[in-house]
Formats: structure tokens, sequence, C-alpha cells
């Protein structure tokens, strides 16, 4: 029995040492510049959140203070930290569907207006963020159109705000008992207000030959003809988009 023990030690430490040797310096170098490589892309990509960020802030006057954060955790499960702590948490499996800066800045804009509303009302922000909580499909409709007026102001193209959801939120059979609204609805109603309050990016489009905006005229055809309805009797009613 010892023999046999004997051997197998032997056998363990020989398997060690040849391990060790297959391990070049090379490949810890390799090892090494990859994990470089992964640091310094994170890096640059905070960078390039923050500096949209703070250019939405600045832009549009916002003078309350709040953080821009980088997560490569899944946003499903985190909670709402815009409210309660006060940072924009950009989480990666929401943000890598943004392909540009205006994509980007379109994500950002209406975290910034949720951000913001933490700070109104008494109690340093309590009751303002309470209200959001409370009528969360009121809001996400305020929060689409305010994101539109902050992205014009910084000097983006708020169309952005359409490819981005398009891609990046699914769309639900139903909104009767959700917390959200259809996201078809929200769609319909930045394109309406666009259309009334900044017509110019759409008699000039530049996401015109987007293949994410492309899809949003083929999938909203219903809910356009009900704006143009609206448009042609010059009907003051707000329009029930599906």
């Amino acid at each position: 029995m010892k023999k046999i023990l004997l051997i197998l030690l032997c056998f363990l430490i020989f398997s060690n040492m040849a391990t060790a040797k297959t391990k070049t310096p090379t490949d810890e170098n390799a090892i090494l510049q990859s994990e470089a490589e992964i640091i310094l892309n994170d890096m640059q990509i905070q960078n390039k959140i923050s500096n949209i960020g703070f250019k939405l802030l600045n832009a549009n006057k916002i003078d309350v203070r709040m953080a821009f954060i980088y997560d490569k955790k899944n946003k499903k499960l985190i909670s709402e930290k815009s409210l309660t702590d006060r940072q924009i948490v950009v989480y990666k499996d929401l943000i890598q569907f943004a392909a540009d800066d205006a994509e980007i800045a379109a994500f950002l804009a209406r975290e910034i207006c949720k951000t913001a509303e933490s700070y109104a009302g008494t109690l340093k922000g309590i009751i303002g963020a309470t209200q959001v909580k409370c009528a969360p499909k009121k809001y996400e409709i305020f929060f689409d159109e305010r994101a539109v007026d902050y992205l014009v102001k910084a000097g983006y193209n708020p169309l952005a705000l359409i490819t981005f959801i398009n891609k990046s939120y699914p769309q639900k059979r139903y909104d009767k008992i959700s917390t959200h609204n259809l996201t078809s609805k929200r769609l319909a109603n930045i394109y309406e207000y666009i259309y009334f309050q900044y017509p110019s990016f759409l008699a000039n489009n530049e996401y015109l030959e987007n293949e994410a905006y492309q899809h949003f005229l083929l999938s909203s055809i219903e809910n356009r003809r009900k704006l143009q309805e609206k448009i042609k009797t010059g009907s003051k009613e707000k329009v029930e988009y599906e």
C-alpha cells in the first residue's frame, strides 16, 4: 500500500512540473495583456458614458448631482438606483444595444429625468421619488418626452430614442395591469411629440435608412395613421395608441 501511495505522489509531482514547464512567459504575458485590454475597454466605456451624461446635464442646466456608473452585471438582478441612490447605472446587457453616442445619450437622458425627479418636492426629494414609484406609467411617458427635449438641447438627434427603445425593449401583450406602457405606445407617443415639437428632425431624417427605424415605421403603421387622422381633423384629444 505504501508503495502505491509513493508512486501516486511521484506521479502528481512530475505532472505539476510538466504543467509548469508548458506555461511559458509568453503565455503569461498574453493573459496579462488580455486582462489589461479588458480593463482599458471598460475605462473607455465608463469615460464615454460620463462625458455624454455630463454633456446632457450641462446643456440642460440641470444643477443637481448624479453619478454615471458602468456596470457589467445583469440589469434584471439589480434594484432601481436612479431614484434611491441618485446614480445612473448603465448595465452592459442594455447599453450593448446602443450603436452610437446619440443612442447612449437617449438612454441617459431618460434616466437623468428620473434622477432629477428624486430631488423634487419636500423632504429632500422623497416626495418626488415616491410620486414616480406610485405612478410609473404616467411618468414613463413624461420621461420619454422630457428626454427628447434634453437630447435636442444637447445637440443629439431625438430619433435616437426611438431606435434605441425599438432595439432594446420587448413588446408585451397587454399593459392594463403592468407598471409599464406597451413599448409600441411609448414609441408612437415619442414620434408624435417629435412631430409637433421638433418637426425638422423628421423633415431631414438622418435615421431614415437605419434598420431599427425602418422597422419602427413598419410596425407602427396603424398608430401613425391615427396620428395623421388627428392632424387632419385638428383634434386636441389624446390619441389612444396600441
